[in-house]
Order: structure tokens, then sequence, then C-alpha cells
């Protein structure tokens, strides 16, 4: 090949380090795009067949590289629906082609991205800063399970959250061995029990107690705590719990200690009208603090509380969930009070929690979770086809995308470019010697070849 061989080996040099500034000057470039991955350059030499002692260096041949499983640093962003990968994958995404009847049309290929940058559109989309629209899985809002296998496109509603009536009531709590309520005496034996002969109607029998004896109540009673509940149609109402000593086994005449509760069935009632009502359960201690029998749940039926009706309600007090143990302050110590109705909620914002799931905000302080983000994972993730705005496509070469759901999505953060500056501008000068270098070469054999030329002057 000769003097020609060399020229043409030189030339391949030049295309190749001027592909490789392609790469540089794309990387430099998109330092500040979000979720970028740099491409690397990759050369390749091309060696003539011939014996091995006639072999020379040949040319050369430049490829690009991804460099998809690199990822880029992590930041803090100041947007709750923004979300970043921590590890490898990819968010599913999918380009809108158009819209029918003011609704957005899509195209029904996947495709895949780094980019987290995702924020609520006009149509409730999430939707990152590349047009890209974010898939997920629904998830059951009665099980908080997801539902279905087949990630779609994320819309958020942001209609108003239903209220929800009050149907489970879960209660706790440890009652002292001597109530100290208001008529408790320590010279008087039997003065912190509700004695029923002291009432114009007997509470423990009728199950009331009118509200023209309702300061007599409060005296032999003591408080167990209030929760506001609601009703099929989110009106709210307190209810207030008291407890009541009815037997005591240390005060003799009784075989175990024994307790009722008492809720405020009408906190404006006058007259010989009931005020308080008795829960139709009586609690009976054995001698180690521990109901006996045991009481695990209680069917309020028909619960009405200052007129408003909240229906059948179960009052969960769980396993061994209501105790009387000794307790020197003599008052009740709550230890768990819940509910699991709400009123109704405006729709507030929208973020996601640590699981990797989309979750609405209400004005009632409920969150609902609406769909669990998915990732696709890949075989060989390297060989992605790439596509405008940092997204991709599978090929042949990548392998299907294998989705996961395993919670590596973190909410209210960014992924950068993986692209180092220094490490940029370190390759820029390596390609700009070899580069100088290669037009040497050419300088050099057009000046052998101009000598070859004036041997035949």
């Amino acid at each position: 090949m000769g003097i020609y061989g060399a020229l043409a080996t030189a030339v391949t040099g030049l295309q190749a380090q001027s592909f490789a500034l392609e790469h540089i000057s794309g990387n430099i470039a998109n330092s500040q795009t979000t979720g970028y991955k740099r491409i690397e350059t990759d050369f390749v030499d091309l060696i003539p067949d011939a014996p091995s002692k006639r072999q020379i260096a040949g040319a050369v041949l430049a490829q690009s590289r991804a460099t998809n499983d690199v990822q880029g640093d992590i930041t803090v962003a100041d947007r709750n629906t923004y979300m970043a990968i921590n590890g490898g994958g990819f968010f599913v995404v999918e380009k809108k082609i158009g819209t029918n009847d003011g609704n957005a049309v899509f195209g029904g290929t996947d495709f895949f991205t780094r980019r987290g940058d995702f924020d609520v559109d006009k149509e409730g989309y999430l939707v990152n800063g590349s047009a890209a629209y974010l898939k997920g899985l629904p998830i059951d809002s009665k099980t908080g399970n997801v539902a279905g296998s087949v990630p779609e496109v994320i819309k958020l509603d942001n209609s108003f959250l239903p209220s929800q009536r009050t149907a489970v009531f879960n209660y706790q709590l440890n009652l002292p061995q001597l109530p100290k309520n208001a008529g408790y005496d320590p010279v008087n034996t039997h003065s912190e029990l509700l004695d029923s002969g002291d009432y114009t109607v007997d509470p423990i029998a009728t199950g009331n107690v009118n509200a023209d004896e309702n300061a007599k109540f409060l005296a032999d009673s003591i408080a167990g705590g209030a929760i506001t509940v609601y009703a099929e149609n989110g009106a709210p109402a307190n209810v207030q719990l008291r407890w009541a000593k009815t037997a005591s086994y240390a005060q003799g005449g009784a075989a175990k200690d024994t307790w009722n509760m008492f809720y405020q069935f009408d906190g404006d009632a006058t007259g010989a009208n009931p005020q308080w009502k008795k829960v139709s359960q009586d609690y009976v201690f054995g001698t180690n603090g521990s109901l006996d029998p045991a009481v695990s749940s209680v069917s309020l039926t028909g619960l009405v509380i200052d007129g408003i009706t909240i229906g059948d309600v179960s009052l969960i007090h769980g396993s061994n969930g209501v105790t009387q143990f000794s307790d020197a302050n003599g008052t009740a110590e709550v230890t768990k009070l819940s509910q699991n109705g709400y009123p109704a909620g405006e729709f507030v914002s929208v973020e996601v929690n640590s699981e990797g799931r989309i979750v609405a905000n209400y004005s009632n302080g409920k969150k609902v979770e609406l769909a669990q983000v998915v990732t696709a994972q890949f075989n060989s993730e390297n060989q992605l086809r790439r596509h405008d705005g940092g997204i991709y496509s599978a090929t042949s070469e990548s392998g299907d995308a294998i989705l996961d759901i395993d919670g590596k999505v973190t909410g209210a953060a960014l992924e950068s470019s993986n692209t180092d500056i220094s490490e940029e501008f370190t390759k820029l000068i390596v390609t700009q010697q070899a580069y100088a270098a290669g037009t040497r070469i050419v300088s050099s054999a057009d000046e052998m070849l101009q000598e070859a030329l004036n041997m035949v002057r």
C-alpha cells in the first residue's frame, strides 16, 4: 500500500477524531440536561489481511458507546412531582400524537427515560420536560394494592374526594383499678363507684343518664377520651366517652371488677331527656388486670350523636386492648383512639411517596394513592436506541423491558447529567492533539509523493 495506504489511514484517523469531537461537543452541551447520558467513543482498528510479518497497523473506525448504566448525581428538587431512580432502570413513558374531542391521544408505544422532571399539565397528566407522559399501574382504592400488570398513562382526577362514614372505631386504654373521679372519697367506701341507687333512673339497667343527673354522673365517672366521627354525608359529630366502675371486688359484694362505658348521646339535652347512653357491654376484669371474658370488639348499632346519624359502628379493642392495671393517678390512659371516617375533601396537590407511588393530597388531610410508578430494566441497557428528549426505545440487542415496582423511585428529586466537564475537557485536549498529529501524517505523505514525482524530472 505504501504512501497511499498511509494517506488513507491518516484520513480515517481524522474522521475518527472528528467523530469523537462530536461526542465531546454534545456531552458538554448537555452537561445540564436532566437525566442525560453521555456518549463515549470507541476506536476499532481495521487490519488488512496479510502474513503476520507483513501486517500493518491499518485504518481506524470510530463507534459510539452508550453510558446508560452510569447514574448521574441525585439532587433535591423543589417540586413534589419530580422524581429520580436511585439505581438501574428507566421510567416508562409514552408520547402524545394528537387530541380528539379535547382529549389526548397516545401512540401506544412504550418509551423509556431517566428524565424525571414530571409536572401536572392542564389535563391532569404527568409530563416531563421533553413532552413524555409518565405511565404506571393503577392502585385499588379499597385494598391499596396494585391493580393490573400493564402500565397505563397516569391521569390525575382533581375532583372532590367523597366523604366516608365512620364504620370502624379503634379504641384501646387502661382503666385504673381505683378510679379517682370527682366523687371519690378515700374515707368513704364505694365512693368511686357508680351507685345506681343514687339515680332517679337506673343508668345501668336503662342504659341512659338523663340531663338532670348529668352533674352526678360526671362526678361518678372518669373521662375516656373524645373523637370526631363522620356521617355518610360527611357531617362531623364529636363523641365524648366516659367510664364508670359499677362493681368492685376489693370493696366486697362482687366477684370481679366491672366497668361500663358511656357516650354522650345529646350534649344539649335537658330535664329527663337522655344525655348519656351506656354501651351494651360489661367490661369484667380478673385479678390480673385483663378482661375476663375477653372483649375484642363491640357493635354500636344505629349510633346517633347530637342528632347526627352515624349508623352501625364496630368498636374495635383488639387483643388485650382494654386493661385494668393499677394507676396512682386514678385516670384512664388512652393508648389508641382512631376511626376510619372523613369529610369530603378538595384536591390540593400531588406528590411521590417513598414507595414510588403517586399520592393525591386533599384539604381534609387525606392522602390517596393513585398509581404505582413502574421502572423498566433491560438485559443490555446500553443497546437501547436513543431519541430526542432523553428517551429510548427497546431494540433486539437490548432485549424487552422487564417491569419492576421495587420502589427505587425517589420523590422531590432529579437525576443530573452524568457528564463530567473536567473529563470532557481532558478528552478534548487529547482529541485535538490526535487530530493535529493526523494532519502531519497527511502533510508528510504529500511531501513524500512530491519527492517521488520529482525523480522523473
